[in-house]
C-alpha cells in the first residue's frame, strides 16, 4: 500500500542567504532523515534522491537542502570548508526543529562524501538529539576528533572497489566509540553506480534509521 506524504519546498535563512530545501513527511512518520550532500552536489543529487525515496517508502521523513547557494558553490574552497558546512547543517537542523510538522519527530543524518564529515561533527556536538548517522561513500576521517566524541549510532557504507575511501573509513571506524557498523558493498565504486549497489545502500540505511530513530518514543 502506498504511503501518503506531504511535500514542501522551503527556504532556510542562513547567514545572509536563503538555502533551498525539500521536506517530505510520510503520513505517520516518527522520524526525519536530514541529507547532507557531498562537495559539488546539491539537494537535487540523483543518488541522494533515490535513497530518500526508499526511506519515504519505508515511512521515514526526509529533508534535502542546499548547503551552499549557487554563487557560493562556484568558490571551490567553500565545498571543503567544514566549518561553513557544519554551520549550515546546524542552522538547517534548528530550522527543522522549529517546524510544527517536525517538532515532535526524531532526527537522523545521512551524509555523503564531505557531507558525512559535517554530519558526524554536528552529531557529536548535538549529543542525543541526533538519533543516528549513515555515511554513504563518506569522508568520516575529515571529522577528526569528533569521531571519538560521537555518541550517535553510526553506519559507514563503502564500495568494495573504492579503495582509498574504504581505507579511510576503516581507520575512522576504529576511532568511533559509539554503536557502529561498517558495511562494504562488494564490487561497488565510489558513486555506487553498479547494478543493485545503490539499492543495497538504501536498504541498509533504511534498516539503520528504522532501528535507531523510527522506533524512538
Amino acid at each position: 500500500m502506498e504511503i501518503k506524504s506531504s511535500q514542501k519546498l522551503v527556504r532556510i535563512p542562513a547567514d545572509s542567504v536563503d538555502l533551498e530545501g525539500t521536506l517530505v513527511i510520510p503520513q505517520g512518520a516518527k522520524a526525519i532523515v536530514i541529507f547532507v550532500h557531498g562537495a559539488g552536489s546539491s539537494r537535487l543529487s540523483p543518488r541522494n534522491n533515490f535513497v530518500a525515496q526508499v526511506l519515504n517508502d519505508a515511512g521515514l521523513g526526509t529533508f534535502l537542502f542546499d548547503l551552499l547557494t549557487e554563487e557560493e558553490d562556484i568558490v571551490y574552497e567553500n565545498r571543503f570548508d567544514l566549518t561553513l558546512l557544519t554551520s549550515r547543517l546546524k542552522t538547517a537542523t534548528g530550522w527543522l526543529r522549529d517546524q510544527p510538522l517536525a517538532r515532535k519527530l526524531s532526527l537522523g543524518y545521512f551524509g555523503a562524501s564531505t557531507g558525512a564529515a559535517a554530519a558526524i561533527i554536528t552529531a557529536a556536538e548535538s549529543g542525543a538529539s541526533i538519533g543516528a548517522v549513515v555515511s554513504r561513500g563518506g569522508r568520516p576521517d575529515l571529522a577528526k576528533q569528533a569521531l571519538g566524541e560521537l555518541a550517535t549510532p553510526t553506519l559507514l557504507i563503502v564500495g568494495g572497489e573504492d579503495d582509498v575511501v574504504l581505507e579511510l573509513n576503516q581507520e575512522a571506524y576504529e576511532q568511533i566509540k559509539a554503536e557502529k557498523d561498517l558495511k562494504v558493498i562488494p564490487g561497488a565504486t565510489h558513486l555506487f553506480e553498479e547494478p543493485g549497489a545503490l539499492e543495497e545502500v538504501s536498504r541498509l540505511a533504511a534498516n539503520w534509521f528504522k532501528k535507531h530513530i523510527s522506533s524512538r518514543e
